[in-house]
């Protein structure tokens, strides 16, 4: 078993210090234990490191499957059992799938840690993988495409046709929900398969924050997950994304869009980039609250937004920033077009002032800060910097890279990635609106 002990980190009392410590099991699991006995809660966060990227072509949606799967029993746990047994002790409990992962959280009373424990130690060695279960929960997931894709507004451009668009590799340009015509392929064997290789403890990483004490914890974990067999080691995915060398642009229809609305998005390097610091800031400034730039300009002043969103979009391989607006009923795409350019321009021609760089790295640290009140979303943390940077303890020393960033390194940082070659665009038209083009 590798331990590595982080040193102390402050916590909101001055008088109180917490200890993290940082192991791994003898079958590869990775375990980030963190004392914090402000509340007595606790939060376990569990991430399998899967997800979209790790598909075939032909295979999309198994991700996101086997988040719904993890609820449907094992060896001791009945059928959509677990969340009851959470609920009942006072916790709460939830997963979520991205690209590239697959997460399971619970956040319980502190007396309550073993429960949790057993819990998901008895799904990650005995998932219960039948056909009913199979085919029930990807009826689910379909169900769910069709709630929160098909038949919402916007959402396919936003979910899906962003990537891909801009994307050529398969890893990142498909779907994280799957197409209704894999799912309906997809076979029980697929699926054991895709259990098999992945939800293993040698391709896991454990978080638990909260009111418990390192030693006692490390026992329980020792207890419930070191007999768990690991599996074969896991397929390195491919991310590589070829240089686009021109602007990529194409027009959708959407039959629930009760307004016109306009994508934009440029290719970006992936979360451990040194320019992704710069980047964090370029998104606050462009795009967080009434006095960022684009929501002065396109919403304020000209009026022609109605909303707006928009910055890097969390992958942690090569990745995207885009922007998306919807149109008010006096404005249009070409309008809209001209003003995002020239906002990205003047990025790119002049110095952001320090006052504007000051303003963006106050909303960094604000972040920052409310992500260290919750045990929860500092679990989640931790197992992100474990799985992205191997190192946990980068929680405590990011926040220190964004603000060394110089108003000269974000000008450069613009001028790198918001070129016209690597841009590419969606207009979004109503169901009964004449496409014209902004372009």
């Amino acid at each position: 078993m590798k331990t590595a002990i982080i040193a102390p980190v402050n916590t909101q009392r001055e008088s109180e210090k917490n200890e993290m410590i940082d192991m791994q099991l003898n079958n590869g699991l990775r375990v980030i234990v963190a004392e914090d006995h402000t509340t007595p809660i606790v939060a376990v966060d569990i991430w399998y490191k899967v997800g979209s990227r790790d598909e075939k072509p032909g295979k999309s949606g198994f991700a996101h499957l086997f988040e719904h799967m993890m609820f449907e029993g094992s060896e001791n746990v009945a059928k959509s059992e677990h969340m009851k047994i959470i609920n009942d002790v006072g916790g709460i409990v939830n997963g979520s799938t991205t690209q590239d992962r697959t997460n399971y959280w619970e956040v319980v009373p502190a007396n309550q840690l073993e429960l949790v424990l057993w819990l998901e130690a008895d799904r990650m060695r005995s998932l219960n993988l039948t056909m009913e279960n199979f085919e029930n929960q990807r009826d689910t997931v379909k169900e769910e495409r069709r709630m929160r894709v098909d038949n919402q507004p916007y959402m396919r451009v936003l979910y899906e046709m962003k990537d891909e668009v801009a994307y050529t590799n398969f890893a990142y340009r498909h779907s994280v929900i799957g197409s209704m015509e894999d799912l309906d392929n997809a076979s029980l064997e697929d699926v054991r398969r895709f259990h098999d290789l992945y939800y293993r403890p040698n391709n896991a990483v454990m978080s638990i924050v909260g009111d418990v004490e390192i030693p006692q914890t490390i026992d329980l974990v020792k207890k419930y997950f070191e007999e768990i067999p690991p599996g074969p080691p896991v397929p390195v995915v491919d991310l590589s994304e070829p240089p686009q060398q021109s602007e990529k642009r194409t027009q959708y229809r959407d039959p629930f869009a009760p307004f016109t609305a306009y994508l934009f998005a440029y290719h970006i390097p992936d979360r451990r980039h040194t320019d992704y610091y710069a980047i964090e800031l370029l998104e606050k400034i462009l795009f967080d609250g009434e006095s960022s730039r684009l929501y002065r300009k396109l919403v304020e002043e000209q009026q022609l937004v109605l909303h707006l969103l928009g910055g890097s979009d969390g992958k942690f391989g090569p990745s995207l920033f885009f922007g998306f607006v919807q149109i008010s009923p006096q404005g249009n795409i070409a309008a809209v077009e001209q003003t995002v350019r020239a906002e990205l321009a003047d990025l790119t021609e002049n110095r952001i002032t320090d006052k504007e760089l000051e303003k963006a790295k106050n909303k960094i640290k604000a972040d920052f800060y409310l992500k260290q009140e919750s045990v929860r979303a500092r679990a989640d943390q931790f197992c992100m910097y474990a799985t992205v940077f191997d190192k946990p303890g980068l929680l405590y020393q990011e926040l220190d890279r964004y603000l060394a960033v110089t108003a000269e390194e974000l000008r450069e940082v613009a001028t790198r990635y918001f070129t016209p070659d690597n841009r590419t665009v969606i207009e979004i038209f109503p169901r009964n609106e004449h496409f014209r083009s902004g372009a």
